[in-house]
This record gives structure tokens, C-alpha cells and sequence, in this order.
């Protein structure tokens, strides 16, 4: 007698429904807790940026908890570092305010003339109208005050939950490990490893690469801006190069700062088109060589599932869900890739393949054997 528990066969329509709802409560589950998961995925990015340097330290018979904590102290070094100089940048507009106002209330001025003449609509009316934003932007000041002393208070909590997960991150890795062959035993350990290491391979050269990206596009439009002569170019340049973080539309985001100060600043309005058209050059350049040779193929998600996963990580967990996309995305892939159940979706959110050109005689079959047959035995040796 067969006592071993038979597995129920549910109808399409229970899958479905049972399906849509998981993803419901994971949904749910995402936004409800993001003052956790986002620290929390933050950390596991960082683990992975910071482990080849703890396990260099270690190497040279530093004891782990001592490397670590290296480790960490140089991250917030860098981190300081990086904070001291935008804010010192921040506090040189200090001396610029008074001419930003004066260049300001002429541009009022002007609008205002052209508006009495071209549309005659009186002064008297539009100060009224202004002085009636003014007083709602007043009244709400001290909401997005409230608001961003909150948001500065959590950024602070946040930075010490981040450390805190990446030196536990970094101290127990092989605990983890131990972990995961526990809670897949019925699965070899070599696939196990597998995965992690495409993982670990995957998030270390996204962010490496980030990084090289970033400064690249940052020296290339901070030339740009000073052949301008634009005033704090390289505040302006890298600026706008961080915001690539928010992929397709991040630079051309960045270059409204600078536009405009260059607007209000310089006597010809033209030298705001070009500080636009110079930024719009590099994200073209970015998108279409600098990006894809750097990180290459190994965050290889096509163009559509990018946008989408944007729209949904930022509906989920706002902002940083736009910076956290990509990553996770790559990560679910390389999971994806490895069960054979769920290896469609992984299909689905890769690049495609490009069609393969017709075989016009028997010549051209027999010359596409071998790469066939090369790529037949590299997809058997994976599995």
C-alpha cells in the first residue's frame, strides 16, 4: 500500500487565483514593510561590493570581525567624504543668492511687462495671483519642513540599520550558506553554490560597473559645463552623472539644475540650451556605448521589462525602489534561470535573442552545425 501523499491537481482557474493572489499579499508585504527591506537590500548590495575587500583582509590573517569593521570605517569615510564636498558645494550658492534674486526679479519683470501688453492682464492682478501662491507655498513650508526633518532623521536611522546588516551580512556569510543547503537538500549543493555565485557575480559587477559609469559621465559633463563656463561644474557634472541611477531619464533629470542656474546667472540664455543639449549628448553616449560595454551583458534585462519593473519597484518603495530595480530584477533572473519551473520568466525578462539568418543552402546548414552543436553542449553542461 502506497502511503506517500499524492499531490492535488488544482484547475487552471484555482492556479490562476491563487497565483494573482500570492502576489497580492507580496505586494502588500513589499510596501508595508520597506522601513526594513529596504535597509535591508541596501545591506546585501553593499555585502557584496564590500566581501572581496573583508576577504582579502582576512587572507592576511586579520580575524573577520576586525576586517569587517575596517571595512565598514573606510565605507564611512567614503561616505563622509562624499557628503563634505556636496555640501561644501552647497554652501559656495551662499555667495551667488543675492544675484540669483536680483536676475530673478528681472525675469519677473520681463514677464510680467509682456503679459500686461500681450495678453493685458495688469500688474496689480498679477501680484495678486502671485502673492496668493506665495501664501499657500508659506503655508505649506513648514509641512515639507516637518516632512524634511522627519525624512533626514530616517536617512540617519536607515544608514546605521544598512551597517549594521552589512557586518552581520559579511560576519555569518557561511552561516547563510549552511542555511541555504538546509532549506534546499533535496538539491545539490553545487547548484546551490552556483546560483549564489551568479548572484554574488551579478550585483558585484552591476555596482562596479555603476561606479565607473558614474565617474566617467561625470568628468564628461563636467568638461562639457566648463567649456560653458558654468560655475560650479563639477558639482553640476557629477550630480547629474549619480542620477543615472535612475536609468533612460536620470541625466536628462540632472540637467535641469544647472540650466537653470546658468538661466538666471549668465546674460546669454543660450548657454542654457547648450548645458540641456551637452547633458542630453552624454546620456546618448552613456545609453548606447558607455553603459553597455562597462556593465555589459551581465545585468542583461531587455528594455521593456526595465521600464516596467521602474514603474512597479517605484510605486512599491518610491525612490530608492527606482535605484534598487535593476538589481533585484537581475538577481530574480538569475534565480529564475536556475529552476526549470520558473525558467520562461527568466526568458521573459532577458534580452532577446537575435533571429537567426535563413539557410539559403545545404552550405550555409553545414557550416551553423558546430555553433549548434557548441551551443546544445554549453546548455547541457549548465544543467
Amino acid at each position: 500500500m502506497d502511503l506517500r501523499p499524492r499531490e492535488i491537481q488544482l484547475p487552471s482557474y484555482a492556479r490562476v487565483t491563487c497565483v494573482l493572489l500570492s502576489l497580492v499579499i507580496i505586494v502588500y508585504g513589499l510596501h508595508a514593510l520597506q522601513g526594513v527591506l529596504i535597509p535591508l537590500v541596501f545591506a546585501i548590495l553593499f555585502a557584496v561590493l564590500l566581501f572581496p575587500l573583508a576577504r582579502r583582509l582576512e587572507s592576511w590573517k586579520i580575524p573577520r570581525i576586525l576586517a569587517i569593521i575596517m571595512c565598514l570605517i573606510l565605507t564611512l569615510a567614503v561616505i563622509t567624504g562624499i557628503l563634505y564636498a556636496v555640501s561644501v558645494q552647497i554652501s559656495s550658492f551662499a555667495e551667488v543668492i543675492p544675484q540669483l534674486i536680483e536676475r530673478g526679479n528681472k525675469y519677473l519683470d520681463q514677464i510680467q511687462t509682456f503679459a500686461d501688453e500681450k495678453f493685458n492682464i495688469d500688474r496689480q492682478r498679477q501680484l495678486s495671483e502671485v502673492r496668493k501662491y506665495l501664501n499657500q507655498a508659506m503655508a505649506e513650508g513648514g509641512a515639507i519642513l516637518t516632512s524634511t526633518l522627519l525624512a533626514t532623521t530616517s536617512t540617519l536611522t536607515d544608514i546605521f540599520l544598512v551597517l549594521l546588516f552589512i557586518f552581520f551580512f559579511l560576519l555569518y556569510r557561511d552561516f547563510f550558506r549552511s542555511f541555504f543547503y538546509k532549506a534546499f537538500d533535496d538539491t545539490r549543493k553545487s547548484k546551490i553554490d552556483a546560483v549564489m555565485q551568479g548572484i554574488y557575480t551579478v550585483v558585484k559587477d552591476y555596482l562596479a560597473g555603476l561606479v565607473l559609469v558614474i565617474l566617467i559621465i561625470g568628468t564628461l559633463m563636467t568638461v562639457g559645463l566648463l567649456i560653458l563656463g558654468i560655475d560650479y561644474a563639477v558639482f553640476f557634472g557629477f550630480f547629474g552623472a549619480c542620477l543615472v541611477l535612475i536609468p533612460y531619464f536620470g541625466i536628462s533629470l540632472g540637467s535641469l539644475l544647472p540650466a537653470a542656474y546658468a538661466l538666471v546667472t549668465e546674460d546669454n540664455p543660450l548657454k542654457a540650451l547648450g548645458v540641456i543639449g551637452i547633458f542630453l549628448f552624454v546620456q546618448t553616449i552613456e545609453g548606447n556605448f558607455i553603459t553597455p560595454y562597462i556593465v555589459g551583458s551581465k545585468v542583461s534585462i531587455n528594455p521593456l521589462a526595465a521600464i516596467i519593473v521602474l514603474i512597479l519597484w517605484e510605486n512599491v518603495w518610491g525612490f530608492p525602489g527606482l535605484i534598487l530595480a535593476l538589481p533585484m530584477t537581475a538577481i530574480l533572473k538569475v534565480i529564475f534561470d536556475a529552476v526549470d519551473s520558473l525558467k520562461p520568466y527568466g526568458f521573459l525578462i532577458g534580452e532577446a535573442e537575435k533571429p537567426r539568418p535563413p539557410i539559403k543552402n545545404f552550405q550555409d546548414f553545414a557550416d551553423q552545425l558546430p555553433k549548434r552543436a557548441k551551443k546544445i553542449g554549453d546548455v547541457e553542461e549548465r544543467h
